[in-house]
Formats: C-alpha cells, sequence, structure tokens
C-alpha cells in the first residue's frame, strides 16, 4: 500500500498481518481524494487543503496520512486497538509526520472529548458491524462532528450500513467492494 498522490505521492504504508484491519484501497483512496479536492461537494472548495481531520477507526492511518500528503492541517487518529496504533505510529515515523499527528487510544462509540470539531472526518468500521450510526453519534455528542463537518464513511458496498438521523447525504460511490457516502449535517434525510 502507498500514499496515492501529494507531497510524501509512492511512499509506502506498512500494513497489517492477518485480517484484523481492512485498508481503504489504493483505488477508492484515490476516486475519494478526487472527489474532495474537486470542489463538486461545496461550491468549488477543496476539501483538503489547510484542513483538520479525524480518521476515526483509524487501522494503518491510510486516509489521515493521505489527507496529510495532500496538504491537510492536522489528523487527530482514533483506534481502540494497540496493535493498529504501534503501526500507524510506524507509520507516521516514516513518513516524517509526527508533528502534525495526534493518536489517541480509544472506542469511536465511546470517544474521548474533542478539542475542536473537525472539517473532514473518516470512518471506515469493519463492516457488517451496525458501528457506523453509533460512531457518527457519539462522535457528534463529544464534538468531533459540527455542522461544518464532512463526514466520509465506508461501508460495505453490497450492504451498506444506515447513518443516523441528521445528516444529509451529499454522494454515494461504490468502488469494487467498498462504498462511500459523503454526508453533512443537515435536516434532509440519509
Amino acid at each position: 500500500m502507498r500514499i496515492v498522490a501529494g507531497q510524501l505521492r509512492g511512499r509506502t504504508l506498512e500494513t497489517a498481518k492477518g485480517h484484523a484491519v481492512r485498508p481503504t484501497s489504493d483505488r477508492t483512496r484515490e476516486a475519494l481524494f478526487s472527489i474532495l479536492e474537486s470542489g463538486s461537494l461545496r461550491e468549488g472548495h477543496n476539501l483538503v487543503r489547510g484542513a483538520s481531520v479525524l480518521d476515526a477507526f483509524a487501522g494503518t492511518g491510510a486516509l489521515g496520512l493521505e489527507a496529510l500528503s495532500r496538504g491537510a492541517a492536522e489528523c487527530m487518529f482514533l483506534d481502540k486497538n494497540r496493535d493498529s496504533l504501534a503501526l500507524l505510529r510506524r507509520n507516521i515515523a516514516n513518513l516524517g509526520l509526527t508533528a502534525s499527528c495526534q493518536l489517541r487510544e480509544g472506542d469511536a462509540l465511546h470517544p474521548p472529548t474533542a478539542r475542536h470539531a473537525c472539517g473532514l472526518v473518516f470512518l471506515d468500521p469493519p463492516y457488517g458491524k451496525g458501528l457506523l450510526a453509533p460512531a457518527i453519534e457519539a462522535l457528534r455528542t463529544s464534538g468531533w462532528i459540527d455542522g461544518d463537518s464532512l463526514v466520509v464513511a465506508e461501508t460495505d458496498g453490497k450492504h451498506p450500513e444506515a447513518l443516523p438521523d441528521g445528516l444529509q447525504v451529499l454522494d454515494r460511490r461504490r468502488y469494487g467492494k467498498a462504498g462511500l457516502v459523503f454526508a453533512i449535517l443537515g435536516d434532509e434525510p440519509a
């Protein structure tokens, strides 16, 4: 696995052995970031450059690290698995991104209180476990998500999980086995 674009383009990421972590594929990440940077979701604005990012269910950190490579200001990584956090620490150090990253060991269903809401929130929970909606609710309650946040969720493409009430879906895409949902807080149903 590698960083797809930006200042760290082509640099490799260490991945976990086994099936405990399912990183977002290079192809899906490339498509996801093309959408975020194109301006198609919010009136011509690149949603990555300068963003404060949360990568929940972080695993290898591929989504947050890709955002940093493409100009995000900072990234908070949240994962409850200590092996994943150790792997992520190595990836951050190998890429020289320690100054712009913070790691928190914690459960996205019971997250720590945020210092501030993040403009870009990545959620990539294990497929088929029903974790997406409760994680979004918990992150909203603890201050990670507000009206200016864009939530990007990766789900099983064939069996996407339901989103909680109060989210407005801006776009949905499918890339192989993965589905992507782009949403904001709003009055329209998800």
